[in-house]
């Protein structure tokens, strides 16, 4: 299986942040789902890898190149979606494409064409009036419009409303299904990467916590209810984010640890979206 990004090690120091020792790689083929609560360093990495920031020290390559590289090629190939456009907001839809398509050398004017029809962009409007739907919809067309064989989203989908977003995940579906391609999506909306990711890299405080598929991340973690009186002190130690109540305590546990909780504990399946919360809070606990 070939990568078409490969992170190696990064760093990068900023006063009271740093990332440390960040590696993960996004598989030819497939979608990886970038999450961690706000502030963990999705931001910094991602534009690391856009050579938009250096780090300190460690290796990005991409399509097998080191991110470094100013070659037409890389430019070509990679499709940037953020949460809101880089375009001038007085331009409107034509203007977009007459100012972007010589920068690419596999510009389309016939799938830019097709594709405002197909996502329904008002031709008419500026940038400045569409919607935020709208927006993110402009910016994949630009970035499928020169064939960008890796597509890196940051936060894109952040304001949308479910029938925005559920479109959104229709495209990249769609998207994938050439196995020559790949997607890095960073954000904070998980049910969105339960839906589409196949894999899951997960950074807290600047530090990856996990990378792999998502099943195995899911599989990973259970929460855990019961009575606070049913626990020693060394289980309680085990149980991340561990919280008391009125009636008894609520938590997550890793899988292989839960089989040490006494009889009677209730574990349940977990999502990514409490994967992230019950791991901030057992690290802000620690802070």
């Amino acid at each position: 299986m070939n990568n078409v990004i490969e992170v190696k090690s990064i760093c990068k120091n900023f006063p009271g942040f740093s990332l440390t020792n960040v590696s993960f790689a996004v598989p030819q083929g497939y979608i990886m789902g970038f999450i961690g609560p706000n502030g963990a360093g999705k931001t910094t990495t991602i534009k690391s890898i856009l050579n938009m920031i250096s780090p300190d020290s460690g290796e990005i390559v991409l399509f097998g190149v080191k991110a470094s590289a100013t070659s037409q090629e890389l430019k070509d190939d990679i499709g940037v979606v953020m949460d809101l456009p880089f375009y001038v907001d007085d331009w409107k839809v034509k203007d977009v494409e007459t100012a972007l398509a010589p920068f690419y050398s596999r510009w389309s004017h016939e799938v830019f064409a097709d594709l405002v029809d197909k996502f329904d962009i008002s031709k008419s409007k500026k940038v400045k009036d569409l919607s935020r739907g709208m927006k993110v919809k402009l910016m994949l067309t630009v970035a499928l419009s020169h064939d960008a064989k890796l597509l890196i989203l940051d936060e894109p989908t952040s304001g949308l409303d479910p029938v925005a977003r559920n479109e959104l995940m229709d495209i990249l579906a769609e998207f994938i299904t050439d196995e020559s391609k790949a997607v890095l999506f960073s954000t904070h909306i998980t049910s969105d990467l339960e839906k589409v990711a196949d894999y899951i890299t997960f950074i807290v405080d600047g530090k990856i916590e996990f990378t792999g598929e998502r099943d195995a991340l899911l599989e990973s973690y259970r929460l855990v209810k019961g009575g606070a009186s049913n626990l020693t002190v060394e289980q309680k130690q085990n149980i991340i984010g561990y919280r008391e109540h009125s009636v008894g305590f609520e938590g997550m546990v890793k899988t292989e640890n839960a089989k040490q909780l006494p009889i009677g504990i209730v574990l349940e399946k977990t999502t990514l979206e409490e994967i992230i919360v019950y791991i901030n809070k057992e690290a802000k606990r620690h802070e």
